[in-house]
């Protein structure tokens, strides 16, 4: 567990039943929230497109793979973070989300300084990402944070690409 002020970060799997059971609703409220966002709303978990559907009925299989990380406010589970595996010295990081009630609280912060140690131990020199260009003030953080707009790896419209150098951790 990493603190945060009054943001603990938790490895996910394991920890409390606060992140055992928070990280699908977590990725529900995400995801359902992106549909939406997209002009494609879908009614429930249900109607998700099938990959996202598996992360939030089936964490534990579909992000195997993969670093997760939970944030919890007085052992609630408020955020969450993927951080894909290091390929050719990038580790990925997908899925970042924050409660709306939690914002403003220092919690995605806390899950990307994590989310770089990590990175670091896979291996990984860069970290990048690719955020919607309708989240301002998630791409206002990631630049604060010391990320840069980058050539884009992913052809979908209005997708903004992003790196960071883990050397300036």
């Amino acid at each position: 567990m990493t603190e945060h002020g009054e943001v603990a970060v938790v490895r996910w799997p394991g920890g409390t039943p606060a992140v055992r059971d928070g990280l699908p609703a977590l990725l529900a409220a995400y995801h359902l929230r992106t549909e939406a966002e997209k002009g494609a709303p879908v009614a429930g978990v249900n109607d998700l497109p099938d990959r996202y559907r598996a992360e939030v009925t089936d964490p534990w299989t579909a992000l195997a793979g993969d670093v997760v990380l939970v944030a919890l406010q007085e052992d609630v589970a408020v955020g969450c973070l993927v951080l894909a595996s290091a390929h050719d010295g990038q580790a990925e990081i997908k899925r970042l989300w924050t409660e709306p009630a939690s914002r403003g609280r220092g919690v995605a912060s806390a899950l990307l300084r994590a989310a770089f140690g990590h990175a670091a131990e896979l291996g990984a020199h860069t970290v990048r990402l690719s955020v919607w260009e309708w989240r301002t003030g998630a791409i206002a953080l990631y630049e604060r944070l010391g990320f840069t707009v980058t050539r884009s790896w992913d052809e979908r419209k209005r997708l903004v690409c992003m790196r960071r150098d883990l050397l300036t951790v």
